[in-house]
């Protein structure tokens, strides 16, 4: 597991990203997959959010998880939906406590996200779909519908690597078509390649949405089997599936 160091100094949260590590599944999932969207053993992947639940210290039916669509959908967890199994959208953010958000990545952005003045959290998938589709900026105004006056830190949890991130040039021209300035998030590494930085650009997507106060979990999970579980990797490796990894955060109560 790894956490931000700056984000443990608010002692009303807690808070992990979890590595793939310490759970019950076995061969392309080992072991600890939390993704209920994968082909991998029920009984494991429960047995895994049981384990997620216990190191968050809540209940396993208060871990809130998302059927992430790719998309911009945010939705606010209170009392009258909280009870709700999953939720269709790529973000949640509540002011209940005892309630455990989780996002689930394989090489996507896992973001946390903590307004310090009202004790407001969230968590946010971001992959490039979503990005286009801004996501992070939907987050960040839904944040601020529930309070303006908001001081929102923001960490960035472990995702694909700028290295590793190979993209064509029809992949440039969607972000290039959402805003000319997108283009220093890629390099060219020829043969008609490019890399694309994914943490760099939602690192300034929170900027320029006034989030100031970020931290990164700068590690690349495609680079790193034994902690991280990789789409991109599984694909190269033409494995039959993929895990994910969950990335939580709490209201301590």
């Amino acid at each position: 597991m790894y956490f931000s160091s700056k984000l443990n100094k608010f002692k009303k949260t807690r808070h992990y990203f979890f590595t793939r590590n310490n759970g019950f599944s076995t061969g392309v999932y080992k072991s600890l997959n939390c993704g209920k969207g994968s082909s991998d053993k029920k009984k494991n992947i429960s047995k895994n959010l049981e384990f997620v639940s216990s190191k968050m210290k809540v209940d396993k039916k208060n871990l809130i998880l998302m059927n992430q669509t790719h998309g911009n959908k945010v939705i606010i967890i209170d009392k009258k939906n909280k009870h709700i199994r999953k939720f269709k959208s790529d973000a949640i953010i509540t002011k209940l406590k005892g309630l455990a958000l989780g996002v689930l990545t394989a090489d996507c952005v896992p973001i946390i996200l903590y307004d310090k003045k009202n004790d407001i959290i969230g968590c946010v998938h971001a992959g490039w779909k979503g990005c286009i589709k801004n996501i992070i900026e939907h987050t960040i105004n839904k944040f601020r519908t529930i309070s303006k006056n908001s001081d929102i830190f923001a960490c960035v949890g472990p995702c694909i690597g700028s290295e590793s991130y190979e993209v064509d040039k029809k992949f440039l021209e969607i972000f290039l078509n959402n805003s000319k300035k997108n283009s220093l998030f890629f390099k060219s590494k020829g043969n008609k390649k490019l890399l694309f930085d994914i943490r760099g650009f939602v690192n300034n997507e929170l900027l320029e949405k006034g989030v100031n106060d970020i931290d990164n979990i700068d590690m690349d999970t495609f680079e790193d089997p034994g902690n991280f579980f990789s789409y991109r990797r599984s694909r190269k490796l033409k494995e039959s599936d993929y895990g994910r990894c969950i990335s939580t955060i709490c209201l301590k109560t």
